[in-house]
Parts: structure tokens; sequence; C-alpha cells
């Protein structure tokens, strides 16, 4: 599967789970928001693998539509924390 294509199924999949919760499924509050604290992680793991593989904060805050000072401070320490500087 392309990664485009895998994107937009999970895109999907996390609307569907918010419209479930939000009928009133208020047990998978929970896992929502769990979901959320994972989806955090994977993005911090993906930064430092671009920062790691010679992404400068620019090319990243280009992508994300925000400064490079917005990006590096969001996940500049928690990049050079798992990068061991």
């Amino acid at each position: 599967m392309e990664n485009t294509d895998y994107a937009g199924f999970v895109h999907r999949v996390l609307k569907a789970h918010g419209r479930r919760v939000a009928e009133g499924d208020i047990e998978g509050l929970t896992g929502l928001v769990e979901l959320a604290e994972q989806l955090d992680a994977a993005i911090t793991t993906a930064i430092t693998g671009l920062r790691n593989a010679g992404y400068s904060w620019t090319d990243i805050a280009q992508r994300l539509g925000i400064t490079k000072q917005a990006a590096h401070q969001k996940w500049g320490t928690t990049t050079r924390n798992r990068e061991g500087a």
C-alpha cells in the first residue's frame, strides 16, 4: 500500500472513531486519547528520524506550515534527547 493511501486510511479510521465516541460511546474516549498520545509519539519519532537523516528545521517546518522556531521549540528538546546530544 502506498504511503498516501495508508495515511488516508488512518485518517478515515480516526475520524470514524471520533464520531463513534461523539455518538455516545463514552468508554471509547479513553482509547481515543491514548491514540492521540501514540500519534504524538509517532510524530516525534518521525521528526527525530528526519533530523538524523539531515533534514533541517526549516524543511520540517515548511511541511507543517509553521516557523522553524516553532518546530524547534516543540520537538527540539525531544529530538535532542533521543539523539543523545
